[in-house]
C-alpha cells in the first residue's frame, strides 16, 4: 500500500506524461503485491470446502471498483481536473496504511526465500515487452515495426525466463503448477473469460461516447448496474460452488455470457441505451458464474505449498489475457473502420453522404469487434465441458 501511495502521489503531481506513466507503473507494482497476497491469505486460512464462499466475499470488494470507478471518474473528468482522479485516492490509501498497523497480523507461516535477480530481469523484459507490444496494436497496427519488435523481445525474454524457472532450485515462479490439468484448464478458461470481459468493457464505453455522443459520466453510469450485479452475485455463486463445484456453474455462466454478448454485434446508432444496460447486466451475471468459481476450482487442485505460486500464475495469466484481448478488439475495430471509411473527395462533394458513410464505417468496426468477443465466449463455453467434478487437491511433484 505504501508503494501504491508513492505511485498515486507521483501521478497526482505529474507535470508531463512520462512522469504520469512512471507513477502508474509504481501503482501497478503495489497492486501486483497486494492482490496475490489477498488471494494467498484467503486460500490459506480457509479449507477447500469453504473457499468458494470466502472468495465470493472477496469478489464483492473486487467488484466495487469497476462498479463505482467508471461512473465516479467520469463525473470527475466532466467537472474537475484529471488530477483529482488520483487526489481522491490518496487519503483512502493513507487511512488503509494507518489501519493496517492495528488490524493486520501474520496468519500464515513465514519464510526467508531468496529472490533470483536474473529471473526478475527476464520476467520484466518478457512480460513488459509483450504487454507493451499488445497495448500498442490499437495505434500502430499489427504490422508496425514497434509492435513486432516488442512482441519478439517479449517472446525471447519469456522463453529464457521459463527455461530458468525450470532449471533453478528456488524459482521465482513455480511453473510446475501446470502439471495439474485441473489448474491448467482453470487458468486458460479464466484468461479467456477475462479477454471477453475486459475487452468488451473497454469497447462499450467507446461506442457510447463516440457513436452516441454521451459524456464520460453517462458512459460509466451505463456500466454501473452490470458491475453491481457481479458484486452481488459473487458471494452467491461462491456458496453454490462450495456445494456443487464449477462443473455445473461454468457452462451455464458461459452460455449466459455468450447469449448476452451476441446482441452487441447488432448495435446501431439508434439502439436503446436501456437495452445496452440490460445486455451488460446479463453478461456480468454470466461472468459471476464463471470467473471466481473456476479460479477457486483450479486453486483447490494444488497442494498448500503451491498456493502462492498458483495465485501468481493466475494473476499473470489474467493480466496478459486482458491485454491481448483488448488489443485484438481495438485492432479489429480500428482496421475495419479505416478500411470502410469513404474517400476524402466525398467530403467536398457530398458532406452529408460523407458523414453517413463515416458513421456506417465506425459502426462496422464496433460490430466486428463484438463478433471477436463472441468468439472468445464460444471458445470459453467449449472449454467448460472439460471441467471435471470436484476432487481433492493432488500432490504436484516439483
Amino acid at each position: 500500500m505504501f508503494v501504491f501511495l508513492i505511485g498515486t502521489i507521483t501521478c497526482f503531481i505529474a507535470p508531463i506524461f512520462p512522469v504520469l506513466l512512471i507513477g502508474r507503473l509504481v501503482q501497478a507494482a503495489g497492486v501486483g503485491i497486494s492482490m496475490p497476497l489477498l488471494q494467498n491469505i484467503m486460500y490459506t486460512i480457509y479449507p477447500p470446502e469453504r473457499r468458494g464462499a470466502a472468495m465470493g466475499m472477496v469478489g464483492i470488494v473486487i467488484a466495487l471498483a469497476p462498479a463505482l470507478g467508471p461512473t465516479l471518474s467520469g463525473w470527475v473528468i466532466d467537472h474537475y481536473s484529471w488530477r483529482q482522479l488520483f487526489g481522491i485516492v490518496i487519503p483512502i490509501v493513507v487511512l488503509v496504511l494507518i489501519l493496517s498497523f492495528f488490524l493486520m497480523r501474520s496468519v500464515i507461516p513465514l519464510s526467508n526465500p531468496k529472490i533470483d535477480f536474473s529471473s526478475v530481469v527476464l520476467s520484466t523484459i518478457g512480460f513488459g515487452s509483450l504487454l507493451y507490444g499488445f497495448s500498442s496494436v490499437g495505434n500502430q497496427g499489427w504490422g508496425s515495426f514497434e509492435v513486432i519488435g516488442f512482441m519478439l523481445m517479449g517472446a525471447i525474454g519469456l522463453a529464457f525466463f521459463v527455461w530458468r524457472q525450470l532449471h533453478i532450485k528456488n524459482p521465482l515462479l513455480e511453473l510446475r503448477v501446470f502439471k495439474s490439468s485441473t489448474f491448467t484448464l482453470a487458468a486458460i478458461l479464466s484468461g479467456v473469460t477475462n479477454m471477453a470481459m475486459i475487452g468488451v468493457s473497454m469497447v462499450v464505453p467507446m461506442y457510447i461516447q463516440n457513436i452516441r455522443g454521451e459524456s464520460a459520466f453517462h458512459s460509466g453510469l451505463i456500466l454501473l448496474p452490470g458491475a453491481l450485479v457481479i458484486g452481488i452475485m459473487n458471494p452467491i455463486t461462491g456458496s453454490i460452488f462450495d456445494k456443487y463445484g464449477a462443473k455445473r456453474l461454468a457452462p451455464i455462466g458461459m452460455f449466459i455470457l455468450t447469449c448476452g454478448t451476441i446482441p452487441f454485434a447488432f448495435l446501431t446508432e439508434n439502439t436503446s441505451l436501456a437495452y445496452i444496460v440490460i445486455l451488460y447486466v446479463v453478461r456480468m451475471f454470466g461472468i459471476s458464474m464463471v470467473m471466481m468459481p473456476v479460479t477457486t476450482s483450479g486453486m483447490n487442485a494444488l497442494p498448500p505449498k503451491l498456493i502462492s505460486h498458483g495465485t501468481a500464475v493466475n494473476n499473470t495469466f489474467r493480466q496478459v489475457a486482458s491485454s491481448i484481448g483488448t488489443a485484438i478488439l481495438v485492432s479489429v475495430l480500428t482496421n475495419v473502420t479505416n478500411s470502410n471509411l469513404p474517400e476524402e473527395s466525398t467530403l467536398q462533394k457530398t458532406p452529408l453522404a460523407y458523414a453517413q458513410q463515416t458513421l456506417k464505417a465506425t459502426l462496422s468496426g464496433y460490430q466486428s469487434a463484438f463478433w471477436v468477443a463472441i468468439l472468445f465466449c464460444v471458445v470459453g463455453f467449449g472449454l467448460t465441458f472439460f471441467i471435471k467434478g470436484r476432487s481433492k487437491s493432488k500432490e504436484v511433484h516439483v
